[in-house]
């Protein structure tokens, strides 16, 4: 198993099978490879589990820095493939993105869940996570990916 940056336009596109398993709303190969470099240009990068020849978990996170919290890792996405859950593939993805935090010097390391994903609370309360806030949004458009 080994965790490394998406950086070929072939590396974001054997991420998105997993990632639509998060964001059911991406379908097309070419306009995620173009969402994400278009995100890369504003700091996201993307990472991924690759086993066996196989991407297995992802991550798309940013190095961030504001008032409330300092510098800080944001993590956008994290999803591990439904097939492989419990295996290890997610906790070595957690442990990979602090880690790298750390690396970076950040004071902090968030991320949002959606209230519905109750095995993904669970899995981040076991790593020592905490519920620190309530997320609001407002939609403002159309559905997006």
């Amino acid at each position: 198993m080994s965790i490394r940056l998406a950086e070929s336009d072939a590396d974001i596109g054997a991420c998105l099978a997993v990632m639509r398993q998060l964001r059911p709303r991406l379908k097309d190969e070419h306009e995620f490879v173009t969402r994400v470099r278009r995100q890369q240009q504003q700091g996201y990068l993307l990472a991924f589990v690759e086993d066996q020849g196989r991407t297995t978990c992802v991550a798309g996170f940013r190095l961030l820095e504001n008032l409330a919290w300092g510098r800080f890792v944001y993590v956008d996405d994290l999803v591990t493939d439904e097939t492989v859950r419990s295996r290890g593939h997610g906790e070595a993805m957690l442990n990979w993105l602090i880690d790298h935090a750390r690396r970076q010097d950040c004071d902090e390391f968030h991320l949002d869940s959606g209230v519905q994903r109750f095995g993904a609370h669970r899995f981040y309360l076991s790593h020592r996570m905490d519920i620190t806030a309530h997320h609001f949004g407002l939609r403002l458009r159309g559905a997006a990916g």
